[in-house]
């Protein structure tokens, strides 16, 4: 397998925070293994720091303020979906009524997808995005 020009400036510049020379020439001719201008770096050995912060970032399902449901009627569905106590779904609930939003749940994303299908069957208004 080959490597363009960008691969070999991504791999070249190895583990976050090493500070290497790194070619901007073509990569010709020469082992998948080795990139002109640097030193030999193994793919196995790199580390995608970006790629893997995002793919270790959880999802959240968010739930957020509406004019049409009840305030116990929202804190009663977090305790049935969630399994919450009482003062916890007050609590998100309260959130939710105040700050406009409020996470509830986190977790992969079939799961959070999950999640949002089952608020929404329930008259909540919810998403789902990356945790911050």
């Amino acid at each position: 397998m080959g490597l363009c020009t960008e691969d070999a400036v991504r791999i070249a510049a190895g583990p976050a925070g090493a500070n290497r020379a790194v070619s901007s020439a073509p990569v010709t001719a020469s082992p998948p293994h080795v990139i002109a201008g640097a030193s030999q770096a193994m793919p196995e050995a790199v580390e995608y720091t970006e790629i893997l912060e995002a793919e270790d970032r959880p999802w959240v399902t968010v739930v957020w303020d509406d004019p049409v449901n009840l305030m116990h009627y929202v804190a009663y569905i977090f305790q049935k979906l969630f399994g919450y106590s009482k003062g916890k779904a007050n609590e998100l609930m309260l959130q939710v009524h105040n700050e406009g939003k409020a996470a509830v749940s986190s977790g992969s994303r079939d799961k959070m997808e999950h999640d949002v299908q089952r608020l929404h069957a329930a008259g909540l208004w919810a998403t789902m995005q990356r945790d911050q």
